[in-house]
């Protein structure tokens, strides 16, 4: 019986490391595949690299990031809705700049999958996606 219990609170135990670690949930119509994650020279930092696709039309909703990310657009054209800045379409090749902390969304206008390269400067151990509640 002791046995049992604690076999059963070692699987409790791992299940819910796992919960913790997985990547943002996926939303209809969005992909993100993580790419790498690397600790910085800089003590509690880590940068994560990680593919977006959306597909025509999709949206996804205002959230914020516990620091930096840089987006490289590799194909289509997606259009970001930055906070307190009007919105920009990039095409692919193109570049944008969002500070820690902002809120932002991102829409695909396009008639093709739009994707990204993001790149995360970011604490470590936190979530690396917060939605905003609506």
């Amino acid at each position: 019986m002791k046995a049992r219990r604690i076999t059963t609170v070692a699987a409790l135990i791992f299940l819910g490391a796992a919960v913790l670690h997985q990547a943002p949930a996926q939303e209809a119509g969005t992909r993100r595949t993580d790419l790498q994650k690397h600790d910085l020279g800089v003590p509690g930092r880590q940068v994560i690299q990680v593919r977006v696709e959306l597909d025509p039309g999709v949206t996804f909703g205002q959230h914020w990031h516990p620091g930096e990310e840089i987006v490289y657009v590799l194909d289509g054209s997606l259009e970001y809705q930055v906070e307190g800045k009007p919105p920009v379409t990039l095409q692919s090749g193109e570049v944008l700049f969002i500070p820690a902390r902002t809120i932002h969304a991102a829409r695909n206008p396009g008639q093709e999958t739009g994707t990204e390269l993001a790149t995360y400067i970011v604490e470590k151990d936190e979530p690396l996606v917060v939605m905003v509640k609506p």
